[in-house]
């Protein structure tokens, strides 16, 4: 005999899995906001832009990209921090928004625990790079003069706390080598004095070194990858190049503020995968010099995984430094 008590306990849990259901089939029925805390024109926000097209396509309602710039991304993921986890608010963002802002600035919110993972989007790996007349050509070969110049050479970097910079503070510290960082607004500005001489070394985006190197412009190390890049089979890895583990990129992902329901998530999930595998995507982003995860690695379990190691990987290093911006 059936009791009263499992068939209430059976109706409930129907009601719930019905509920969860019809939420899932009704979002969304408003208009997405996709808050891109980066200036209009970079990778990040092209990389949004592009996302915001195939997820309106695919959802059925318009999706806006806003630009909310300021404070090196801590403002727009702020916003999303403090936005409704009903997945209307969402974030793009990286590994200075939500990794090493968390360790140079005094934030409103927790950039781990206020925020739900959606997906992985795309990565660029970092590259090590010189100016042409540097008498070295490999990367032992580096490393051995700037032990013998000792806080004499100069690295380019994209200001206080920039992965660039976190990454040169990082290779000190596994080369025991010292040398001093030069601040600049953006990438190509530093790109203008290396190539002009002023200054020694930049740990640089791939996409805009490479074009240089193969120019004969300015010389590569080694790529901060466990894989060389297709565009520049010559440049070996880190590993190869006798600096094992060291790597370092751009990466670009997808979140929604804290609370946000399973269900929501796993339907923004299902979209961005199949946006990331449409041809057309592929052939844009690799345009861009970006590298789209592998299918495995685009689950909100993934994201949530490899931002907590990227914390454990960069935060130490900001503290140690003693960086703090504000």
């Amino acid at each position: 005999m059936i009791s009263r008590r499992s068939v209430l306990s059976a109706a409930a849990a129907f009601g719930v899995a019905a509920t969860v259901d019809a939420r899932a089939q009704s979002y969304p029925s408003r208009p997405i906001t996709l808050v891109s805390p980066f200036p209009a024109g970079g990778a990040a926000d092209t990389i949004a832009r592009v996302l915001a097209a195939g997820m309106q396509q695919r959802l059925g309602q318009s999706v806006v990209v806003e630009n909310v710039t300021g404070g090196g991304g801590s403002i727009g993921a702020g916003r999303v921090a403090r936005a409704a986890g009903d997945g209307y608010t969402l974030c793009v963002g990286s590994a200075g928004s939500h990794v090493i802002n968390g360790a140079t600035m005094s934030l409103p919110y927790d950039v781990v625990d206020d925020f739900t993972s959606i997906a992985l989007l795309s990565t660029q790996p970092l590259i090590i790079v010189s100016r042409k007349d540097l008498p070295t050509n490999d990367l032992k070969g580096l490393i051995a003069w700037l032990k013998d110049n000792p806080d004499k050479a100069t690295q380019g970097t994209t200001g206080l706390g920039s992965i660039l910079h976190l990454s040169g503070a990082l290779f000190q510290k596994l080369t025991d080598t010292r040398f001093a960082f030069v601040p600049y607004r953006g990438a190509n500005l530093a790109m203008q004095d290396l190539l002009a001489g002023r200054i020694d070394i930049i740990i640089d985006l791939s996409s805009l070194s490479i074009p240089l190197v193969k120019a004969e412009k300015i010389k590569a190390y080694a790529v901060m990858a466990d894989r060389r890049l297709p565009g520049a089979p010559d440049v070996p890895t880190v590993d190869e190049a006798g600096l094992p583990g060291f790597y370092g990129s751009v990466w670009i992902a997808l979140w929604a503020p804290k609370d946000t329901p399973r269900d929501i998530v796993s339907k923004l999930n299902a979209t961005v995968v199949e946006i990331l595998a449409d041809a057309s995507v592929r052939s844009r982003l690799d345009g861009l010099g970006q590298q789209i995860f592998p299918r495995e690695q685009q689950t909100p379990e993934a994201l949530a995984d490899f931002q907590r190691r990227e914390v454990a990987k960069w935060v130490p290093i900001a503290k140690a430094a003693g960086l703090k911006v504000r």
